[in-house]
């Protein structure tokens, strides 16, 4: 597929979580996720599939990271796990398979790193993404109203986004009303 395009992309990710976190135990958890998360946003791409192989080790790892570092904080990282995998779910059941079971691991994954506040946030974001996306190649005439769309790339974004500018956007939004 596009190896250059993932190779400069892994690079600038690392770059970025570096400069966000510093050499840190933080840094090395969020890399984790950032991998699975570029990883499953070309395959889904390239397949229209996120890969177990990819997603459920990743799930594993943000379980013992959380158990191991984040004891205190384990509930809220588990009911990120259960709302990201859980909305994505009731999605799939009520659209009977608008979205696949790659969607519901790899968001379950990503509230597994991201705790439940990051993780709502990044179901928000991955939806407008999604939207904004799937209009602009509806409107250009690339894809049609029944098309499927890779839904991972917008996990995916809506992911880092949320890993890495969550607590301002929250910070910023709750100012809007507090």
């Amino acid at each position: 597929m596009r190896y250059p395009l993932v190779e400069f992309l892994t690079g600038i990710m690392f770059l970025a979580t570096f400069n966000k976190f510093g050499f840190t135990f933080n840094f090395l958890t969020a890399i984790i996720l950032v991998i699975c998360l570029i990883i499953s946003l070309f395959i889904d791409l390239e397949h229209q599939i996120i890969p177990d192989k990819v997603v459920l080790p990743t799930m594993a790892a943000g379980l013992l990271i959380n158990i191991v570092m984040h004891w205190k904080d384990l509930p809220d990282y588990l009911m990120g796990f259960a709302l990201g995998g859980g909305i994505i779910f009731l999605i799939v059941v009520l659209s009977k398979g608008g979205m696949g079971g790659g969607d519901i691991k790899l968001f379950a994954t990503v509230g597994m790193f991201l705790g439940l506040r990051l993780t709502v946030l990044a179901i928000l974001l991955s939806f407008i993404f999604g939207s904004i996306a799937g209009l602009i190649l509806i409107i250009l005439k690339y894809k049609r109203m029944k098309d499927a769309i890779a839904f991972g790339p917008f996990i995916a974004l809506g992911s880092v986004v949320s890993l890495f500018m969550g607590d301002r956007i929250i910070s910023w939004y709750w100012g809007l009303f507090f």
